[in-house]
């Protein structure tokens, strides 16, 4: 790799403040704040809060809302009817 042009890839500490999680991992983000914390090997590593994550994110969690589809198709078949059967016209072709 070229010196200089690349953002540092350091340790970085994601915290789910929603679902009190958190996991480490290396990013090239920096949190705006400047916060840290300690984690359990007892280093300090930068903290960057998020909303959201696999822990509180409703489609990991099983929460997640199902659609009626079977309304969708319904409204579908009313507003363009129903097609029954296969076409019935065959082609012919003359030479």
């Amino acid at each position: 790799m070229k010196p200089g042009i690349h953002p540092a890839y350091r340790p970085v500490v994601f915290r789910d403040k929603a679902a009190d999680f958190a996991f480490l991992t290396r990013s090239t983000a920096t949190p705006a704040s400047g916060r840290t914390v300690v984690w359990t090997d007892g280093n300090t590593y930068p903290v960057i809060d998020v909303e959201i994550s696999s822990a509180s994110h409703p489609f990991y969690t099983g929460t997640a809302r199902v659609l009626d589809t079977a309304g969708r198709v319904e409204r579908f078949e009313r507003r363009y009817g129903r097609r029954t059967g296969a076409r019935t016209e065959t082609r012919t072709e003359t030479r």
